[in-house]
């Protein structure tokens, strides 16, 4: 089948993007690409790696009645105020980028991290695409919660490229300020925090252990898995690079940590356990996810790695139109790392 498609909010990084991977997808046509600022241009003008690629125009114009999927590409709080004043066809899948509908509400969105909710994004009409960083850290935590092993609040560090911060410029995504530059920002209050423990208390067996530490501000007090997450703005472009730290409640449990995260990826059609320490160019411009673990006593270091831009945005967002429409999970996604 071809599956006919519409985009939203489509002259931003994300929309940049999935024009690309779109471009060069079997069984996906681009019908329209709306933005309003950008109307008669060519996309090529606005994604200049685009040039000899496509003649698509961008419009102003939402033809959802002759489309399958609708990408929405906007900023954070865009998409609901979008839906309460335009009426998007009943039989018109909608795959949201922003954060609107991630967390659990009066709405029938699926969150769409395919390593836990792959078949209920394949039955689902409507998605909430993950964040970057939530995407990262969660992969990198998953197996542990699965398994009741996240027994203590836990520690994780990520950084960011700068492409995370969307297109429009601002005081921190200038090249003579990012440049050489590196520095933390939301600390302990990145709004991706909240579609993080979600998940993770999604996944955890109810009656799994758990050690409370009373001094820990924001503990919640149910037992639930909490984390304590310092974001990092890098100096490069794409690419997120997340560490996290995990005590443990006996150094026996650490035995087989390593195996149990080969277990919970060996289906993922591009999250990927790493027997080496991995770096952030083995992901960049792909649609992998790699992670690794360290073990030292019960402690156990979690790296996981991720772009932001592909597995941390669009390139999950076009894994789950593919589960959506009963497709080749992997089709149009098969992209390569640079050696270099």
């Amino acid at each position: 089948m071809m599956v006919r498609v519409g985009i939203l909010g489509a002259a931003g990084y994300t929309g940049g993007e999935l024009i690309r991977l779109l471009l060069n997808h079997p069984e996906a046509e681009i019908v329209f690409a709306n933005s309003e600022s950008n109307a008669g241009n060519l996309v090529s003008d606005v994604h200049e790696g685009l040039i000899g690629d496509t003649d698509l125009r961008f419009t102003d114009e939402m033809p959802f009645d002759g489309v399958d999927v609708v990408f929405l590409c906007f900023g954070h709080g865009k998409s609901v105020a979008f839906l309460q004043e335009h009426e998007v066809p009943a039989g018109v899948k909608i795959i949201d980028l922003a954060q609107d509908f991630r967390l659990a509400g009066d709405h029938d969105y699926i969150y769409g991290l395919p390593e836990i909710h792959r078949s209920q994004i394949a039955a689902a009409q409507h998605v909430a695409n993950p964040g970057c960083f939530a995407t990262c850290i969660q992969l990198g935590l998953l197996p542990l919660a699965h398994a009741g092993l996240l027994t203590e609040d836990v520690v994780v560090n990520a950084i960011t490229g700068s492409t995370g911060a969307g297109q429009k410029p601002g005081a921190t995504t200038h090249f003579s300020w990012r440049s050489d530059n590196f520095s933390t920002y939301k600390l302990f209050a990145h709004q991706h925090l909240h579609e993080i423990t979600q998940s993770l208390n999604e996944v955890r067996p109810a009656d799994a252990p758990r050690v409370a530490d009373p001094l820990v501000e924001g503990y919640a007090p149910d037992g639930a898995i909490t984390v304590d997450f310092i974001p990092y703005r890098g100096d490069f472009a794409r690419g997120i690079f997340c560490t996290a730290v995990v005590r443990l409640a006996s150094s026996s449990d650490a035995d087989g940590v390593a195996q149990l995260y080969r277990d919970y990826y060996a289906d993922a059609a591009f999250t990927h356990y790493s027997e080496q320490a991995p770096d952030l160019k083995q992901v960049v411009n792909t649609n992998k996810g790699l992670v690794h673990v360290d073990v030292f006593g019960r402690k156990v270091v979690i790296t996981s790695m991720i772009d932001n831009l592909l597995k941390g945005a669009v390139g999950q967002a076009v894994q789950n139109m593919n589960l959506m429409f009963g497709l080749d999970e992997r089709s149009g996604l098969r992209l390569k790392a640079s050696a270099f």
